[in-house]
């Protein structure tokens, strides 16, 4: 057995081991004497062309948009529950009323997103702080995907009316369901 690993161990070319620049390395090579080399202008890596200001930066010409850059389903407000309850609730809480349990333990409380000022906000305001950060809170950009911003967008604003829903906001078909139902 062994006198059969001797010629194949001799056969190995140390392809894994190959000479290469390491990052921060200073290097004779070049003139300005970095490894590392700039990126050539006006190119944009593969994958990183954000060119829809709506959906990467909420915004339109500058300002907030108030729309959504894509239609607003079951599966997105899923999502959005789903990444709302990683990343939003220690701060935000549940519901959204800026009691999540990091302000129960003395940091500083969010604003609630039911009071009018927010009730009224763009959507673009929503994903524009989850990607820019704003007061006490910091950035989610690269924490938390575009198409994720959105959706937790699209969940903030059905808690909003969870919690602030009126009788004219029920269908009139569902309205009679509601007052059939009398709590005992």
């Amino acid at each position: 057995m062994i006198i059969l690993t001797v010629p194949i161990t001799a056969c190995r070319q140390d392809m894994h081991d190959q000479p290469r620049f390491e990052p921060l390395e200073k290097n004779s090579f070049y003139a300005d004497g970095r490894a590392s080399r700039p990126v050539i202008a006006g190119t944009v890596a593969r994958g990183q062309l954000n060119i829809d200001d709506h959906f990467y930066a909420g915004k339109i010409n500058g300002e907030l948009v108030t729309t959504f850059p894509f239609a607003i389903t079951k599966e997105v407000l899923s999502r959005g529950r789903e990444r709302y309850n990683i990343f939003c609730t220690p701060c935000h809480g549940a519901l959204g009323y800026g009691n999540g349990m990091i302000v129960q333990r003395g940091f500083r409380p969010p604003p609630s997103f039911h009071i009018q000022r927010l009730r009224e906000a763009p959507v673009g305001h929503f994903f524009d702080v989850m990607t820019n950060g704003l007061g006490a809170m910091y950035d989610y950009r690269d924490k938390v995907a575009p198409a994720d911003r959105w959706a937790i967008t699209a969940y903030i604003r059905a808690l909003q009316l969870s919690q602030n829903a009126a009788i004219e906001d029920v269908p009139e078909e569902m309205r009679q369901k509601l007052i059939e139902v009398k709590p005992e």
